[in-house]
């Protein structure tokens, strides 16, 4: 938890400081490769949280690691969190500056997990239906497969949840059928 609080506020003064001089999209882009890194790395992980390594060390590898593919600002702000011995906290500041970005640009993040893969005109009926639910122009829609749900779909949206999976109606038809059973024999 404290880990989270730290990262909203490096999270919020890397937006405001984007902000301030003109390059917020491209601290974007930084902290969705971040996110990105992290995610998919244990190794980087493990290293970031490792309090034996030292903070130089650690910096040298994110270096290595990202520069020339994000910008100056995102390298200064590396070296900031490491010089305070912060970097622990930098996988949770790439998905909280995200989500703080959303929040600014009025952008409402949705994901929809569907047996099959989502055809444009089915993606932009979960968009107007996203849009009808918030009141949110803007959409970004993260898709996933699950072959299990059978048909259908589940859609989160933030944290609600829209289930209208084959999956899940047969199990109600089942749940309600166990009971009319049930009921019948009393």
């Amino acid at each position: 938890m404290a880990n989270q609080q730290v990262a909203a506020r490096y999270a919020k003064s890397l937006l405001d400081l984007g902000q301030e001089m003109g390059t917020l999209e491209d601290v974007k882009q930084d902290m969705d490769l971040l996110a990105a890194t992290v995610a998919g790395s244990r190794e980087l992980r493990l290293l970031l949280r490792n309090p034996i390594v030292k903070h130089d060390k650690k910096l040298a590898i994110l270096t290595a690691i990202f520069q020339g593919k994000v910008s100056d600002l995102t390298l200064k702000f590396f070296i900031i969190l490491t010089q305070k011995n912060r970097e622990n906290v930098l996988e949770y500041v790439a998905p909280e500056f995200v989500k703080q970005y959303n929040v600014l640009r009025r952008v409402q993040v949705a994901e929809v997990t569907s047996a099959a893969p989502l055809t444009p005109a089915l993606r932009a009926e979960m968009e107007r239906l996203v849009t009808k639910q918030t009141g949110l122009a803007s959409v970004t829609l993260t898709e996933k497969v699950d072959a299990e749900l059978i048909g259908g779909f589940v859609l989160r949206i933030g944290d609600q949840q829209i289930d209208d999976s084959v999956r899940t109606n047969l199990r109600r038809m089942r749940t309600s059928l166990q009971e009319t059973t049930y009921q019948n024999k009393m």
